[in-house]
């Protein structure tokens, strides 16, 4: 199992009683990606620049789609642009390349707000792996449980690529909120506006 695709378990798991914002789920899945492609020497990182290198199938579709998509061409694409193109979406594609692969299935009753429709996880060695990742503690995977608004902030020490990735993920989440509070500011001050007269 990938990084990601243990995030996105985690999340389905506890996402009934800690909603998730779709795009703060999108934009920590794509930084998962980055981190699964450098553990699959996919990728460098030269700064906050990813840098391809030879592509090898991962044996995971959404991953070796996020490799195909690496530009590979100078300057290359920062961590931040890769998380902004890459996450638009991720998030719903992850659920539902769960359900295809057999991980969840649709139930009756419980909402899963990640998505329109009632999905949730089927007992399986993948989900078992990743809540037993998530309760060992494992600093990346903590990490982006956090960026996700999930999880409190570890305490372990990462690798320098992982910082980088992790904190343009935390500017990522923190812009797309601020961008979500302008959006209400302004749908007030519209309302007010029109109040008026």
């Amino acid at each position: 199992m990938t990084t990601a695709r243990d995030l996105a378990i985690v999340v389905l798991d506890v996402a009934a009683d800690k909603p998730v914002e779709q795009g703060d789920l999108s934009l920590v899945l794509a930084g998962a990606e980055v981190l699964d492609l450098l553990d699959a020497h996919a990728l460098a990182l030269d700064g906050d620049r990813i840098l391809p290198q030879a592509q090898s199938p991962t044996g995971d579709r959404l991953l070796d789609e996020a490799a195909e998509a690496l530009v590979r061409q100078e300057p290359y694409e920062s961590v931040e642009d890769w998380l902004w193109r890459r996450g638009r979406g991720l998030s719903a594609a992850y659920v539902d390349d769960l359900e295809r692969i057999g991980l969840t299935a649709r139930s009756r009753g419980r909402r899963i707000p990640l998505r329109t429709g009632r999905t949730e996880l089927v007992d399986s060695a993948a989900r078992r792996q990743a809540e037993e990742r998530r309760a060992a503690g494992e600093p990346v995977l903590a990490a982006l449980v956090s960026a996700a608004g999930i999880g409190d902030e570890p305490a372990g020490e990462l690798a320098d690529d992982a910082a980088t990735v992790l904190a343009a993920v935390g500017d990522a989440v923190m812009e797309l909120e601020a961008v979500r509070q302008r959006k209400v500011i302004e749908d007030a001050a519209f309302d007010n506006v029109w109040r008026g007269y």
